[in-house]
């Protein structure tokens, strides 16, 4: 992978992490026009993309940076001290709905990591159809939404019930944040509220497996890959902190169909030209 390869793989996972469009199949469809995806070591693209994801993890961070702060400060101050559950703040309360919403996708993930790092999850067919069936259930979602409740009336049940529909993020073409708003919008929060709890959840699992995937793969990357991945994971982060505002604010006043239809049309052409 060259510096130009890596840029454009970088503004690709910028775009797409979170829309909600998959990144993953976006990703791997521009790698295989590229000639990047080996056939014979599949694990090594599902560890460079987990890897560039810790780019648009540290867009989320720096975006959130004050949700985020304010969250750890009274989580912990309000846990040190003992305070029951049902009398702890919301900043504090959030920081349990994200350690609950995340446990789905991390037992998910540890059960499922052999199957998500090999050939499955790079096939065309697979990513298509999932990318088709997730714009279906998403524009059910969009239909019958109630958008009656913001961010700061996120329960335990809707960290459950999104945290379930993050895990389902690990099949390829579903998006995490596709999954996770349109969970949002079928327990009645605003778009925007649940593009908002989707981004803060993201966090600890892609935190992890981006990590994770960097521990593995450290000993057989060479100073080539690694100035590759670099320059891939920085501009992902530089295009995701804009893709981030940019839905947050579309989100505000326009629905979600421009992307069920995309989603549609893209799992259409890899069904039939890319399987």
């Amino acid at each position: 992978m060259n510096i130009i390869e890596a840029i454009i793989l970088g503004i690709v996972q910028g775009l797409t992490e979170f829309l909600p469009v998959s990144s993953t199949a976006h990703l791997t469809v521009a790698g295989k026009l590229l000639g990047l995806v080996s056939d014979s070591r599949p694990e090594e693209w599902t560890a460079f993309i987990a890897v560039i994801q810790l780019g648009t993890l540290a867009a989320v961070l720096i975006y959130f940076a004050r949700d985020i702060r304010e969250i750890l400060l009274s989580f912990f101050r309000e846990n040190l001290q003992r305070i029951p559950l049902a009398r702890q703040s919301h900043n504090s309360r959030m920081g349990w709905y994200v350690i609950i919403g995340t446990l789905p996708i991390v037992i998910a993930g540890l059960g499922l990591k052999k199957v998500i790092e090999g050939h499955l999850t790079k096939d065309a067919t697979v990513i298509g159809t999932s990318l088709i069936v997730l714009a279906v259930i998403l524009f059910v979602a969009e239909r019958s939404a109630r958008f009656a409740r913001g961010v700061n009336d996120v329960t335990l049940k809707d960290a459950i019930l999104i945290g379930a529909a993050q895990a389902c993020a690990l099949i390829p073409g579903s998006s995490r944040s596709g999954t996770t708003i349109t969970a949002g919008l079928f327990a009645g929060l605003t778009r925007e509220a649940a593009a908002r709890f989707s981004f803060l959840l993201s966090i600890p699992a892609v935190l992890a497996s981006g990590l994770l995937e960097l521990k593995q793969v450290i000993p057989y990357i060479d100073s080539h890959q690694a100035v590759s991945m670099t320059v891939a994971a920085v501009t992902s982060g530089l295009v995701g902190y804009a893709s981030i505002a940019f839905l947050l604010r579309y989100l505000k006043s326009h629905t979600v169909l421009p992307f069920v239809v995309y989603r549609i049309i893209l799992g259409v052409l890899l069904l039939l030209f890319m399987r």
